[in-house]
């Protein structure tokens, strides 16, 4: 079953990042080694909408709460023993790198697809490791379910183990994603991507604007 799950979630993003390569008017970013991360030929896919979760601090946040700034979304879990709070931290360093021109105008925004442990007050710690402008947002599986859903976004419980035992590990995909002062998707980063260039790209797109 491990074996499994780990075949559909190569499956899984081998068709979605094309798919959703940078396909509106903004900057896309670069792959490592120089060239557009952007597929001209790829269709269109709605990535991103409305949105109800719990931050931190237990009060009710929707999509809407976060327009007027740009906004990165990824998607992991607190128990994460290495790409989650990697990734995390190359938002929150793309910022520091970007500058006030770039911190002042974006939020990192952190969604558990783990709705069964983390919870309100678990997410609100954990994200305030990496920084202050930072939002950890959780719900009800349905609402995670949802969001996932909206956002393309795999993810299933990896390790078989009892209903009642927490120590398990969950496998996602690990796409960090740009959304515009709209809440509509501007462009996407694979999991490693330099946080240099997750700062131009944001760069860019504010000066397109």
């Amino acid at each position: 079953m491990r074996i499994l799950a780990l075949i559909v979630v190569l499956l899984a993003a081998a068709a979605i990042v094309p798919a959703i390569a940078h396909n509106t008017s903004g900057s896309a970013g670069t792959a490592r080694n120089g060239q557009s991360m952007v597929d001209p030929n790829a269709p269109a896919v709605q990535i991103g909408g409305p949105f109800t979760l719990t931050a931190g601090d237990g009060t009710t946040k929707t999509d809407k709460d976060f327009h007027g700034k740009y906004m990165l979304v990824l998607f992991g879990f607190t128990f994460c023993p290495d790409i989650c709070p990697t990734e995390l931290q190359n938002a929150a360093t793309a910022l520091d790198l970007g500058g006030p021109a770039v911190a002042d105008k974006t939020n990192i925004v952190l969604i558990t697809v783990d709705p069964e442990r983390d919870t309100p007050a678990k997410m609100g710690e954990y994200v305030r490791q990496f920084g202050n402008n930072i939002t950890g947002l959780t719900g009800t599986p349905e609402q995670i379910a949802a969001v996932a859903r909206a956002y393309k976004v795999y993810y299933a419980r990896a390790t078989e183990t009892d209903p009642g035992d927490d120590e398990y590990l969950m496998d996602h995909s690990s796409f960090l994603y740009l959304m515009g002062p709209d809440g509509k998707y501007v462009s996407v980063f694979r999991a490693g991507t330099d946080p240099q260039e997750i700062a131009n790209t944001i760069k860019a797109e504010i000066a397109s604007h």
